[in-house]
């Protein structure tokens, strides 16, 4: 008992003095590149620009906790490689709600300076809102989990983040069919830093 109130008192103090310490909006749009862990026997995926636009809210200086909010259009094309067929090339698009939630640390620089660098680390969940017209929304997971890491850039009051994301679940429903696996993604994302 004496050890969960301490766990929860130690919680409660960090996060009023990272929510104390500073705020800083960041709205910002991006490009995404998603491809699949798994291929097909008769082709294989490759990852196409995809976008999202959003924004997040860190809390803190040196250390910071970061959750966003994003809309994401993710796009992978599927090319045919089966012998005897013309080959093939259909994308599969993916939109949805991405909500990150990063713990980081400023490693050179700070809010003062005109130039700093970040590091960040998280997971995040993915809400399917729909697909393209060639795939079946029924056959997608509706939600997808993953973790992720990655650095930014702080340029005055503009910001670069760039970060990879490995998905903990598969996209699909029904992998006994085709199991395309687990989606991989890279996100680069530049906005306004707004300090509170």
């Amino acid at each position: 008992m004496f050890m969960k109130s301490l766990i929860l008192s130690l919680f409660a103090l960090f996060t009023v003095s990272i929510l104390a310490a500073q705020t800083t909006i960041k709205p910002g749009v991006g490009l995404n590149f998603t491809d699949f862990s798994k291929d097909p026997t008769d082709g294989e995926f490759n990852a196409k620009v995809g976008w999202q636009i959003g924004g997040s809210v860190a809390f803190g200086k040196k250390f910071y906790i970061e959750p966003g909010l994003f809309y994401v259009g993710k796009s992978t094309e599927f090319q045919s490689s089966a012998s005897g067929t013309p080959t093939i090339d259909e994308n599969a698009d993916i939109n949805g709600i991405r909500i990150p939630l990063a713990v980081g640390v400023n490693l050179i620089g700070n809010e003062k300076t005109l130039v700093s660098l970040r590091g960040f680390g998280g997971a995040s969940a993915f809400f399917l809102t729909g697909v393209s017209d060639n795939l079946d929304k029924d056959d997608f997971e509706k939600t997808n989990f993953g973790v992720f890491a990655g650095a930014g850039l702080d340029f005055w009051k503009l910001y670069l983040d760039l970060s990879y994301e490995w998905s903990l679940t598969n996209i699909q429903k029904d992998v006994s069919a085709i199991d395309i696996g687990k989606t991989r993604s890279l996100f680069i994302t530049a906005g306004l830093r707004i300090n509170l």
